[in-house]
């Protein structure tokens, strides 16, 4: 997939944050363009998490520009990034265990008719984008406690996609998943790609990146070591990348 000549979804430019005099992130600068995967590797402590928290609005940056759709945008807490269309779906979900698919959907944001919660306006529009994302969905009724890692992620994902996210920030969406749910969310983000939405998947399992990205940018230490197309290297050229802070010889041009 080529990017020539298109505008980024969003593109962070050389940015910093330091802890206490610790540089977390050094001059850091990715991009994401409409229906591509990114990936973002590096082991504990690299400044990956650091990175997005930032485009998040979790974290102030101390230094450095974002710009969504060319224009540059300030994102100082997460109802700013909100604004800008970016959704986080975090390992934890964040979802209510004792309410159901529509009502987590619709937690906070409740669709309301002569003043009382219409639940049947709730459950329809929740089987409406279920049917888009994940068609085998049926447990409407049942608490999201009941559902499966794959079925909860699909949960998240929903209530993301509803609320118009164009930017999607996943964090580690496969970590506690065995091999049937981690497919189901592998084709919920293809799903989500067709439909035109940039996602920044943060992920340690090199295979998973291999599998869902288009491009992959590793850190270490902080600062970005390189930014490849997925297409043009192996698992084991990343792998190089991430212990040895280095681009793998063919790329480093």
């Amino acid at each position: 997939m080529s990017n020539e000549g298109k505008t980024p979804l969003v593109e962070m430019r050389d940015i910093s944050i330091a802890f206490g005099g610790i540089k977390a992130v050094d001059h850091v600068t990715v991009d994401l363009y409409p229906g591509e995967v990114v990936g973002l590797l590096g082991h504990n402590g690299a400044g990956k998490t650091t990175l997005i928290k930032c485009l998040s609005g979790a974290y102030h940056k101390d230094a450095g520009e974002i710009h969504v759709n060319g224009e540059r945008a300030e994102i100082n807490n997460p109802r700013d990034a909100r604004d800008y269309n970016i959704e986080t779906i975090y390992q934890t979900l964040a979802l209510s265990d004792n309410l159901d698919a529509a009502s987590n959907l619709f937690l906070g944001r409740e669709l309301m008719r002569n003043g009382l919660v219409d639940d049947a306006k709730m459950e329809a529009e929740t089987r409406k984008i279920m049917g888009r994302l994940n068609p085998n969905f049926k447990k409407f009724n049942d608490p999201v406690s009941a559902l499966s890692g794959g079925q909860r992620q699909s949960v998240a994902i929903a209530r993301a996609v509803y609320f118009d996210a164009k930017i999607l920030i996943m964090d580690e969406p496969t970590a506690a998943l065995g091999p049937h749910e981690t497919q189901m969310v592998a084709d919920l983000i293809q799903e989500l790609k067709a439909q035109g939405i940039g996602i920044f998947l943060i992920d340690h399992d090199i295979h998973n990146v291999m599998q869902l990205c288009d491009r992959a940018n590793v850190m270490k230490n902080g600062k970005l070591v390189g930014t490849v197309n997925v297409n043009e290297v192996t698992d084991d050229d990343i792998l190089g990348m991430i212990i040895l802070g280095k681009k793998p010889e063919h790329l480093a041009a």
